[in-house]
């Protein structure tokens, strides 16, 4: 994991070589309507005020949590007891991102959504709310934590969302093997770069040329970085845009060449 520091730099460096987030000098027509209709898409939508309700008594509730924890940085069976409210600070999406994803399900529809890395439940809100139709699919290591996210949607009404517990090696390939294609994924846990890219080969497999596959905190660390290099060059991936803390990449077919867009949003 970069310093603070080191992070510092590397977004102040991504920021002064990124295009800017209006479109301007993008040629895809496809980027173009990415960026316009989606990235600046300043409406304010109801379900918003919903999820960010929840966000705010997460981040009041004290209560003590032991989590599991199979990501970079931590044994694969160790247990941390953090409050809810420090998880929902530090382990939970940004308002900005979150609904970006909201966004992105909002406007092309996906029937099929898989999320790794549940939390609390924040971002499993914003995708299933985006698409109710949606069979949205999200996998949480840590028992405590799927527990609390289960209250959460059970508490937002969401009925098409449901959370399977456990380590993402094993449960993954479990729900891949029951689900004919993936049209929308977003990876978010472990942080290392062998699991990262075996989870896009895992999912790769189920694509399909609408596919659209979200990779959080893709400059995290070196490992990271190098995930997202790999996944983004992939020879099936025919777009991809870099919003720093978050990667996008899509399959459409009408990308006759790779390409590759670093906005600075």
């Amino acid at each position: 994991m970069y310093s603070s520091f080191e992070l510092g730099i590397k977004y102040f460096q991504y920021f002064f070589s990124a295009s800017n987030g209006k479109g301007h000098g993008i040629h895809s027509p496809f980027v173009f309507d990415f960026i316009s209709k989606i990235l600046n898409d300043e409406n304010d939508y109801s379900d918003y005020a919903k999820v960010e309700s929840l966000r705010k008594n997460l981040l009041r509730d004290k209560t003590i949590l032991a989590i599991e924890d199979y990501g970079a940085g931590s044994a694969s069976s160790a247990s941390n007891k953090r409050s809810i409210a420090a998880v929902a600070k530090r382990a939970v999406k940004s308002k900005k991102f979150a609904q970006l994803l909201y966004r992105i399900v909002k406007n092309y529809q996906p029937g099929s959504i898989v999320e790794l890395g549940t939390s609390l439940g924040v971002t499993t809100s914003y995708l299933a709310l985006a698409n109710p139709s949606s069979v949205l699919i999200s996998l949480e290591g840590s028992p405590e934590i799927a527990g609390v996210a289960r209250e959460n949607l059970n508490d937002l009404q969401i009925e098409n969302a449901r959370i399977i517990e456990g380590n993402f090696d094993y449960t993954l390939p479990a729900v891949l093997y029951q689900l004919p294609t993936i049209d929308f994924a977003f990876v978010d846990g472990n942080h290392r770069r062998g699991p990262t890219e075996n989870y896009f080969h895992w999912l790769l497999a189920k694509s399909n040329t609408n596919s659209i596959f979200v990779f959080d905190d893709i400059h995290w660390s070196r490992e990271m970085e190098q995930a997202w290099y790999n996944v983004r060059n992939d020879f099936a991936v025919r777009c991809s845009i870099d919003l720093f803390f978050m990667g996008i990449i899509f399959f459409r077919q009408e990308f006759r060449e790779k390409q590759h867009f670093t906005i600075r949003w």
